[in-house]
């Protein structure tokens, strides 16, 4: 079962410290986005598309939301869910685990996108902004909710001065202060 769920914006650093506590702790995870990707190709479609699919039928999304909530609650399921909606998702099953929210500046992320991407900072920061906005719009229109309001979440780490090994450091001592791991 779900011991830890890991969410934040596009470029908060969430895949990597999934990378790192699955390295660390032989933890198995479960990534939102590989389920959105292991869909569209199960459709047989291209990733663009099968986005503009969802952004018309939001049953997709519903669906995918579907699949995550299940593994959450399966006894042999990963130990790690990351998606953007995975702490809420943790908190609505009542499901005792560590939510932990991501916390990066706008300009941060865009910084490190820009690091792995190329591209221009203001470039990256007003497609953030703009993501931001068809997210926030869907996801209340979807479910009532702000998906970077952080009411469910357990633990806020504020990553815009940590590099990697410190998030992953800061989330192992979060762990063991909630007895996950010892």
């Amino acid at each position: 079962m779900v011991k830890l769920t890991v969410s934040g914006n596009p470029g908060s650093g969430t895949s990597t410290l999934v990378a790192g506590i699955g390295e660390t702790l032989g933890w198995s995870s479960l990534n939102g986005g590989q389920v959105f990707r292991d869909e569209a190709e199960n459709r047989k479609m291209s990733l663009e598309d099968f986005g503009k699919l969802c952004l018309t039928d939001l049953s997709v999304d519903r669906m995918l939301d579907e699949i995550l909530k299940t593994k959450m609650q399966e006894s042999d399921g990963p130990e790690i869910v990351e998606s953007r909606l995975a702490g809420w998702w943790a908190h609505k099953l009542e499901l005792s685990t560590v939510r932990l929210w991501v916390e990066v500046s706008d300009e941060e992320r865009a910084i490190r996108v820009v690091k792995r991407e190329g591209g221009s900072v203001a470039e990256k920061m007003a497609e953030s902004k703009e993501r931001s906005k068809h997210d926030n719009i869907r996801f209340t229109e979807l479910y009532q909710l702000n998906p970077e309001d952080t009411t469910p979440y357990t633990h806020i780490l504020k990553a815009d001065t940590l590099d990697a090994d410190g998030v992953l450091a800061a989330t192992l001592a979060i762990l063991r202060a909630c007895e996950m791991i010892s």
